[in-house]
């Protein structure tokens, strides 16, 4: 007896259907910024026109280089805001307690993840490759063990789990005081330049592909709502559609590779999941930058949010943190983050 499929999809998390409008609109208010960011890769790359996959091509020959052990460094160092007990259990996790399996090996899945169970250790998987991408992959996977780590000390069983939805916003808030950690206290141009373009691979896929698929996932999930029917053919174009919106011009569209990107994500296969990533990053800059203010029970107040686990719905787990997802506002906010981003590379890159 739901008005539709998105209201359908929210309801077992109490989220009104609010939080997603909220997204798309501001997305689109702000795609801008996203038209900026490719003029301003195509001029550094130095070519005429700018194709998708100009979009990972390096902007630094020299990328820099850090061990797993000073990966933790710098982690720790970045992660001071939140105080020495805090950043003792990330340090003790990483290089006493093994909750890290830290490098590829034969036959080792792809990629890196958290998991793990009350009673033990949230684990992670890592493929750690002596760079800034697996260095802030660390850094993310962290803020899911802390998180997971946290519930488990404070709550029952039955309240350890959480959603995607507060998931998110605890690794991406890893990395935000990382980076932000990084910038200050690096002069030096070339890694500065590396820190923002990793930034930007992350913002990409976070806050430029999701909110992107999450549109086209309710236009499809409307139309067949209005008894209308759908093809291969139909959500290419629609796809391709979306994405030349986002490209705004300024990167060419092959509309046949780019329309088929729809059927590349399995996250599409379970409704309503993707624009989750993209509330979850625009929490996470809200909630660092409270932090990095050094806001009065900014700290506190979010390490509640971390303990609270599944005790509360997400969006009144995030209220204990000082962050309401039901307004635009934080997706504001990681907009002008992105944006002083671009201001920041566009000066380097002069």
């Amino acid at each position: 007896r739901h008005s539709s499929t998105l209201e359908a999809a929210l309801f077992a998390h109490n989220l009104p259907v609010e939080v997603f409008h909220n997204l798309i609109d501001t997305f689109r208010r702000n795609l801008p910024v996203w038209h900026r960011y490719w003029r301003i890769r195509r001029q550094a790359l130095g070519v005429d026109r700018l194709y998708p996959y100009d979009i990972w091509a390096p902007l630094t020959d020299q990328p820099p280089t850090f061990t797993y052990q000073e990966a933790v460094e710098w982690i720790c160092r970045g992660l001071a805001p939140m105080g020495t007990e805090y950043v003792d259990v990330v340090r003790r996790a990483c290089l006493e307690e093994r909750w890290v399996d830290v490098y590829p090996n034969q036959g080792k899945e792809a990629g890196a993840f958290s998991s793990g169970s009350p009673g033990t250790y949230p684990f992670i998987l890592m493929n750690y490759t002596d760079d800034l991408k697996s260095l802030s992959t660390l850094a993310h996977e962290l803020g899911h063990s802390m998180h997971s780590h946290l519930a488990w000390q404070q709550q029952p069983l039955v309240y350890t789990p959480y959603s995607l939805f507060l998931a998110e916003v605890a690794s991406n808030f890893h990395q935000a005081l990382v980076r932000s950690y990084l910038l200050e206290h690096h002069a030096d141009p070339g890694l500065q330049v590396a820190v923002i373009e990793e930034a930007m691979v992350v913002f990409h896929r976070y806050l430029f592909i999701m909110p992107t698929l999450a549109r086209f996932e309710l236009e499809t999930h409307q139309r067949v709502e209005r008894g209308e029917g759908l093809s291969a053919d139909g959500m290419i174009e629609l796809t391709a559609d979306l994405f030349s919106e986002g490209y705004g011009g300024e990167v060419e569209v092959d509309r046949q590779r780019v329309g088929i990107t729809w059927a590349q994500f399995s996250h599409l296969y379970e409704d309503y999941y993707v624009y989750q990533y993209a509330t979850g990053i625009s929490g996470a800059q809200a909630l660092a930058r409270r932090v990095l203010r050094g806001e009065p029970d900014a700290v506190e107040n979010y390490l509640a949010f971390l303990k609270a686990g599944s005790s509360l719905y997400p969006l009144d787990a995030l209220k204990l943190a000082g962050l309401d997802l039901s307004t635009p506002a934080a997706v504001e906010e990681a907009f002008g983050v992105l944006s002083g981003m671009l201001d920041r590379l566009e000066a380097l890159l002069e």
